[in-house]
C-alpha cells in the first residue's frame, strides 16, 4: 500500500508504541477515531483470528456480521501480509 505521506504515519506509529497499556490504548483510539472506527478495526481483528482457527467465511460472518467482502480482504491480508500474523501470534 502506498501511503500519502510517510513521516504522518510514522510518527502515528511511534505514538502507539508510546502506549504503555491497554487503558491508554483504548484512550488514544478513542480520541483519534470513531466508535464505529474502532469497532470495525477489532472486528477484522477477530475475523483474523476466526480465519486462523479455520473457521469459514459464512461461520465468521454469522457471529461477527461482517460481509463476505470484508471478510475476504481479512483474509488475503492473513495469507499474504505480515501484520494480522505477527499481532496473532505475539498476543495468544
Amino acid at each position: 500500500m502506498e501511503l500519502s505521506n510517510e513521516k504522518d504515519i510514522d510518527n502515528l506509529c511511534r505514538a502507539v508504541l508510546s502506549l504503555e497499556n491497554e487503558d491508554e490504548c483504548r484512550k488514544f483510539f478513542e480520541d483519534v477515531l470513531t466508535p464505529k472506527e474502532i469497532s470495525d478495526i477489532a472486528q477484522r481483528l477477530k475475523a483474523a483470528y476466526m480465519l486462523k482457527d479455520g473457521r469459514s467465511y459464512l461461520e465468521v460472518s454469522l457471529e461477527t456480521g461482517m460481509s463476505t467482502a470484508t471478510i475476504s480482504r481479512v483474509s488475503k491480508a492473513l495469507e499474504r501480509g505480515k501484520g494480522y500474523k505477527l499481532v496473532i501470534d505475539r498476543i495468544k
